[in-house]
């Protein structure tokens, strides 16, 4: 960006992107977590199990923080890793899986500032003032986020589709085979015009 905006987002599990945190100053932005955490439970009304971040966020004080709210960081840990003994390789292995496993869940993070980026010119924005920057920056991710709701919006609509036809085939009369015989055979041009 033009201004060299540093941009803190979060993410919900629906893929809807809030925007925490927008600032230009020359500063690093792991100072930004104790606020996003914070974001998070005034909109939640509880904090997160684990945050899942980069390792930028992963400092000794962000650490200390997050464990004083018993919030687990997917990282990995600051200390030197254990020995691999019998009694412990599985444990190891089970951690080594988890943290790939967390770290993949921040693909769609990195994917939300990739279609900014690509999709709406989020890298580009050429206003001369920072309030017009930010509004820019916060209708970007205003319209991904529309985006997101109308798909949903639309599988509801399919869905509700479907249920209604459902209800209504179960619900319509049944035909009766005798009758349907009887009916061609007694008058074959009303029968006719009745299935046509």
């Amino acid at each position: 960006m033009e201004f060299g905006a540093k941009i803190s987002v979060s993410l919900t599990g629906k893929g809807l992107a809030h925007v925490d945190k927008l600032h230009w100053d020359a500063r690093h932005e792991g100072h930004d977590l104790q606020a996003q955490v914070e974001a998070y439970k005034k909109r939640y009304g509880y904090y997160p199990g684990v945050v899942i971040a980069d390792t930028l966020y992963g400092s000794r004080d962000n650490r200390s923080y997050l464990e004083r709210k018993h919030i687990r960081f997917s990282g990995k840990p600051l200390r030197r890793p254990p020995k691999s003994t019998p009694e412990n390789k599985d444990e190891i292995k089970r951690l080594k899986a988890q943290r790939r496993k967390e770290y993949r869940e921040r693909i769609p993070i990195e994917g939300k500032f990739g279609q900014g980026k690509y999709g709406y010119r989020l890298n580009n924005i050429r206003a001369k003032r920072a309030d017009t920057s930010a509004a820019w920056i916060n209708s970007i991710f205003l319209v991904m986020n529309l985006l997101i709701l109308v798909r949903v919006f639309i599988c509801l609509r399919n869905l509700a589709a479907k249920i209604a036809f459902w209800v209504t085939k179960k619900c319509m009369p049944r035909e009766i085979p005798f009758a349907r015989v009887c009916q061609f055979i007694s008058n074959r041009d009303s029968y006719l015009a009745a299935r046509i």
